[in-house]
């Protein structure tokens, strides 16, 4: 009996190791998404308290889910099953009797990332969007003294500090496919200059230096090009640099106002950014060709800044407004042509950045003595801290799901 258990593993391994335990998908019969259900009862199920517990936190961040005690209560029962080191299985029931309708074998990094892909995998099957369990973060992080980047996983496990340089560091953001992280860091000469490091070989190198400031670096969506402001002719402009070979920077404003934080839209044929063109901080759309900026109607206030343009939903862009005497996030749709502010409390919410499913937002929560990272679902309100406290303050939090 060990000896055919010992060799079952093996295969396992091995098939894991070949890639082969991906593919292992059965479709056993079909999930109806219901889109009139605000919220899935649903319950975890494992042989592994541990993993019980991880997948029960994710769900219970994501505002779509509810996760009950009882499988009575369910409408689905989500089954996790480690079956090789990287390896987990995800079993998706329903039904009076539960009937399984969904398995799959999904291989991660670890098994903490096996465990999010394959809570992902049943955040698709049942509710039709993706998930964004496994995605990755990088932000900025003082626990040193210093502000320095980071990068971990979406829930703070497997952080890793990506510079060390006891000098300040901001704005980190994510290339599409993951492999860089391009910053304005101050370490070298006491000036902002933009960096990028190469986070598969750890190894970073200056990607702008001119003469002024030089931030608000973004990749384009296909990480061919990055926009950045750079004042070296004596004013904040927005430019366009190749991201690969030579820079090739190309100029797109020429305006006495002050342009900040562009944002791509998901074609990559235009920026959101912000400008006080009109005397105080609004949102301007900028085609990536160039010529005259476009106010975006968000009439919410008269201070908005910090945009992020949804990936996922082109109609919605998230930003920083003044609201009182602090500062929240709102969503603009161009559809509607209307603004809402979505966070609420007493601190203030800045620094926005949306999820891959379009529906929910990373941001910084701040107060006078502290800074963290919440999640927000933008359709419930629904909130949940992300970052520990062991990081100190953590702030400028970017978002990827490759």
């Amino acid at each position: 009996m060990y000896r055919f258990v010992f060799f079952v593993f093996l295969s396992v391994l091995f098939a894991v190791s070949n890639g082969h335990l991906a593919a292992q998908v059965r479709d056993l019969g079909e999930i109806t998404v219901r889109s009139d259900v605000k919220v899935i009862p649903i319950t975890i199920s494992s042989d592994m308290a541990g993993i019980k517990r991880q997948a029960e936190m994710a769900f219970s961040a994501h505002g779509r889910y509810r996760v009950e005690r009882s499988a009575g209560s369910a409408s689905f029962v989500f089954k996790l099953s480690v079956v090789a080191p990287t390896a987990v299985r995800i079993d998706i029931e329903s039904g009076r009797p539960a009937k399984r309708m969904y398995s799959e074998t999904v291989v991660g990094s670890s098994v903490r990332n096996a465990v999010f892909k394959a809570c992902d995998r049943a955040v698709e099957k049942t509710s039709g969007s993706p998930g964004f369990f496994s995605g990755q973060l990088t932000f900025i992080s003082e626990r040193t003294g210093s502000k320095e980047v980071y990068t971990s996983d979406f829930f703070f496990g497997s952080v890793l500090q990506q510079t060390n340089d006891h000098s300040e560091s901001v704005m980190p953001r994510w290339s599409p496919d993951g492999s860089k992280i391009i910053y304005t860091g101050y370490f070298e000469n006491g000036f902002p200059d933009i960096h990028e490091i190469d986070t598969n070989l750890r190894r970073r190198e200056r990607f702008v230096s001119v003469k002024g400031t030089n931030s608000s670096a973004s990749y384009s969506p296909n990480g061919l090009q990055v926009s950045m402001i750079l004042t070296g002719e004596g004013n904040p402009e927005v430019y366009i640099a190749n991201s690969t070979g030579k820079r090739q920077i190309r100029r797109l404003t020429r305006s006495s106002s002050i342009e900040a934080t562009p944002s791509w839209s998901p074609r990559g044929d235009q920026l959101v950014l912000t400008s006080n063109l009109g005397g105080k901080p609004k949102l301007y759309l900028l085609s990536t060709r160039g010529g005259a900026m476009r106010r975006i109607p968000t009439d919410i206030s008269g201070y908005c800044a910090e945009p992020d343009w949804n990936q996922t939903n082109p109609d919605l862009i998230s930003f920083t407004v003044a609201s009182g005497k602090g500062f929240q996030i709102a969503v603009y749709s161009f559809s509607e042509r209307k603004s809402r502010v979505v966070t609420q409390g007493r601190s203030d919410g800045i620094e926005s950045s949306w999820t891959n499913d379009g529906r929910h937002l990373i941001y910084t929560s701040r107060t006078q003595g502290s800074s963290r990272i919440f999640l927000l679902d933008t359709e419930t309100g629904k909130t949940t801290l992300l970052s520990p406290p062991s990081l100190g303050k953590v702030s400028q939090a970017d978002f990827l799901k490759r």
